[in-house]
């Protein structure tokens, strides 16, 4: 029987808590230990799942000697406590987005090369179970040629303090996922954006992703909205998929085939695009946090690819940083 895999998590605020619980959750890996510069957050986590706090992530690695690590610290952080953490020779779930900065991430990527282990970014969205069947079925070709691509990521501005604006913290998600259901690379970007709760960057985007092929995608992003909404709508030739991030459910609108039966002469008149059947699809439903720290562990274990490559985690990166510059100087930013 293989040895279960020993693990650790460095930040339990908002997010690494969710990892702690997720390790104590899974049967093949061990959670060891978490560390946090808040001692009392740490002991109340360590407490919660009997096992080791530390403030010193340094001091927790050394005596702990894990094999895998969730860094979920703040994104100024993530270039020196990955960095130090993948030096010692451990496999890293790095909390997205990669790095504050594209240099910064580059050096990560280069990191994880240099000390032979495996580094994914918490691009959660993808672990969706509603998002992972949207893909196969395009994939398939069940919407036929794809016209437009719809996110809408709105909701509070958050509780936790955010050291970086919507588009780095939100957004990021949604460019991800534009090219990863698709297939499709952004090659052209608009964003009007503005501040209306934080003092210091976007808390509300509104933007332009044009994707090869002709593909458009919409962005409407904010932290404004006072209901939580997570949503994504394809178009293509065959009708439109719904996605809804919260309840995990896909839903087709059929654009329904042949000339659409009407006695109503300007309907009639319209061509291409008329209401057919609403499918609801079964969706197995499965936290997307754990689908992603077990496909991270299938990948340690395995020897396999990262299921987020840092080149894409970089990517998507590097999409929002033009997303904020376009919104700046109210500028269509071409992609090369």
């Amino acid at each position: 029987m293989q040895a279960k895999l020993k693990a650790v998590v460095i930040g339990v605020g908002a997010m690494g808590r969710n990892h702690a619980r997720v390790y104590a959750e899974i049967q093949d890996v061990t959670l060891v230990a978490v560390s946090d510069t808040d001692q009392e957050r740490a002991d109340s986590i360590a407490t919660q799942y009997n096992v080791s706090a530390y403030s010193d992530y340094k001091k927790m690695i050394s005596e702990e000697k894990p094999d895998v690590v969730t860094i979920a610290v703040p994104t100024p952080l993530h270039l020196e406590v990955a960095t130090y953490v993948m030096e010692q020779g451990c496999h890293v779930l790095l909390e997205k987005p990669i790095a504050q900065s594209i240099e910064d991430g580059q050096k990560l990527i280069e990191a994880a090369e240099k000390s032979g282990v495996i580094m994914t970014v918490g691009h959660i969205e993808r672990f969706n179970p509603a998002v992972q069947q949207l893909k196969e079925r395009l994939q398939k070709n069940e919407l036929g040629v794809l016209h437009y691509i719809e996110a809408r990521r709105q909701g509070p501005y958050p509780s936790r303090m955010s050291d970086i604006g919507v588009i780095i913290d939100l957004a990021v998600h949604d460019l991800d996922i534009l090219s990863f259901v698709t297939g499709k690379k952004i090659d052209r970007l608009y964003a009007e954006t503005k501040q209306c709760v934080s003092e210091d960057s976007d808390d509300i985007l509104s933007g332009v992703a044009h994707l090869e092929g002709g593909i458009v995608g919409s962005l409407n992003i904010n932290w404004v909205t006072p209901t939580k909404i997570r949503e994504l709508y394809v178009t293509g030739e065959a009708g439109t998929f719904h996605v809804n991030y919260i309840t995990q459910d896909l839903t087709f609108f059929e654009n329904e085939k042949g000339d659409p039966s009407t006695s109503w002469e300007a309907m009639g008149n319209l061509r291409g695009v008329s209401e057919g059947n609403m499918i609801r699809y079964k969706v197995r439903k499965e936290e997307p946090l754990k689908a992603e720290v077990n496909a991270f562990l299938g990948a340690v274990r395995e020897g396999g690819e990262p299921p987020v490559k840092g080149s894409c985690a970089l990517e998507a990166l590097r999409l929002a940083g033009m997303l904020v510059e376009s919104g700046q100087n109210c500028s269509v930013i071409k992609i090369t």
